[in-house]
């Protein structure tokens, strides 16, 4: 199957060369048009000599948030200092390259557009889709890390997160993406429930007759998961002489049942979760640091739901698609929209969760869910002090710029120009309908986006 992007150059780089790549880029299937507003959802590619505002502001506008994936090609005649490409990152770049030959780069890009493309492949189908809910740009980012770990490796992975972020539904999504041929069942261990007493069979089973009680034999974790997948959650609530057991398992890949003289061997894809911080607990002496740096061959850091709020609604509305209902899926009117827009969930998705399940219990049963559904423990105060978003998150932000320096104007255009760019991407690029949502003409909009890249070319 071919590839579609497109393929752009800043002004300083010969349009001879621009043609060159194309040229090369056909030859491996790869079909560049020009950047235009219909090719801005594809994969694209742009070439540069030198790092520019206007290329920034490019990279930034093109990327959408990190939502379109684009590969920045350096001409190698013209290289600047390398360390200023972790700027292009920043802006929004998926990848920089280096131009050695045309041949060369076609390949290097191709090579990077299958690999995402086989990744948001496998983020569109239906079994992972219905696993998770993922529009926000931060938890689509992290979704597409954990599905290129998941596919093309077999490295233990460590999740990291508050509670109720999602760790168990990431390590499902970790099984259900691995590619092992003929693989084995995911087995589910909560390290914070273990008995220390009945340890030793949670984890490696038991022989016949091996404790007072051990009536039948039993297959312990290390068992269950092999072939497949063990997913060890709160591991950071693990005691140390386990934790001195789990590291030897994992290294030798065999055990011992309690009350066997034999060893076996298992073999396991590990996934691990905690809510703690481990580094702190190793400083403490209370988590071993080889047992750490065994678990966390990929590290993963889940969102809290506070900085993904443009999942609320979409994670809401799958949640009532879960539950069965008479009659089918109700709606949610505007003024429930805007409560759970505007509610904390110190408890992250578990919480959302929660209180949809208990406006669920004052549902009537036609169709549409209204403020009245809202339980009044649950509902917010009659007369807000201050608008809905204009609580302690923005303060917090503005209170941030002040301590590192920043002043009035430097924050006002800051804050301007982050809403310019969501309205924008909200939108999917229609100037005329962000300035709508804004508040301001389209002509007004452009000309402050005109007026910013002016003044980061200076």
């Amino acid at each position: 199957m071919g590839i579609d992007c497109w393929l752009c150059s800043c002004a300083e780089i010969p349009k001879e060369k621009q043609q060159l790549l194309r040229e090369a880029l056909t030859k491996y299937g790869v079909k560049a048009d020009v950047l235009q507003s219909e090719t801005q959802d594809r994969p694209g590619v742009c070439l540069f000599s030198e790092i520019t505002p206007e290329l920034r502001d490019l990279l930034q506008t093109v990327s959408r948030g990190d939502r379109a994936r684009v590969i920045a090609v350096a001409d190698s005649g013209h290289l600047t200092n390398g360390h200023k490409h972790w700027d292009l990152l920043q802006a929004g770049a998926s990848d920089v390259l280096v131009w050695s030959d045309p041949d060369r780069a076609a390949r290097e890009i191709k090579a990077r557009f299958e690999r995402w493309r086989s990744v948001e492949e496998s983020m569109e189908e239906p079994a992972v889709r219905d696993l998770v809910v993922a529009k926000s740009p931060i938890w689509r980012a992290v979704l597409r890390d954990i599905a290129e770990i998941a596919r093309f490796s077999d490295a233990t992975v460590l999740i990291l997160g508050e509670s109720g972020t999602g760790k168990e539904v990431v390590a499902r999504l970790i099984h259900l993406l691995d590619t092992r041929p003929n693989k084995g069942d995911l087995v589910i261990l909560d390290c914070s429930t273990i008995v220390p007493e009945l340890s030793g069979s949670e984890f490696f089973g038991h022989e016949r007759g091996s404790f007072t009680g051990a009536s039948t034999e039993r297959q312990g974790a290390f068992a269950l998961a092999n072939g497949g997948t063990l997913f060890l959650d709160e591991i950071g609530e693990l005691p140390l002489p386990l934790q001195a057991q789990l590291l030897r398992v994992i290294q030798e890949r065999t055990y011992k049942r309690v009350g066997s003289n034999s060893w076996q061997r298992t073999a396991f894809r590990l996934v691990c979760a905690t809510n703690r911080d481990l580094l702190g607990l190793i400083r403490r002496g209370e988590f071993r640091s080889d047992l750490y740096y065994r678990i966390a061959g990929c590290v993963c850091k889940l969102p809290p739901l506070r900085e993904r709020l443009e999942d609320i609604i979409p994670l809401a509305e799958h949640f009532l698609r879960q539950v069965h209902i008479k009659g089918g899926t109700p709606k949610l009117d505007a003024a429930v929209r805007n409560y759970l827009l505007r509610r904390d969930y110190p408890g992250n998705v578990r919480d959302l969760q929660q209180v949809l399940s208990r406006i669920m219990y004052r549902y009537t049963g036609d169709q549409t869910i209204t403020i009245g559904c809202i339980p009044p423990d649950e509902r917010p105060p009659v007369e807000p002090v201050q608008a809905a978003w204009l609580d302690t998150h923005f303060e917090r932000e503005i209170q941030r710029a002040v301590l590192f320096g920043a002043g009035l104007k430097e924050i006002s255009r800051a804050a301007e120009d982050v809403a310019i760019r969501f309205a924008t991407d909200e939108e999917d690029g229609n100037v005329q309908r962000a300035a709508y949502r804004l508040g301001v003409t389209d002509r007004t909009l452009q000309l402050r986006r005109a007026t910013r890249r002016q003044v980061d070319a200076k």
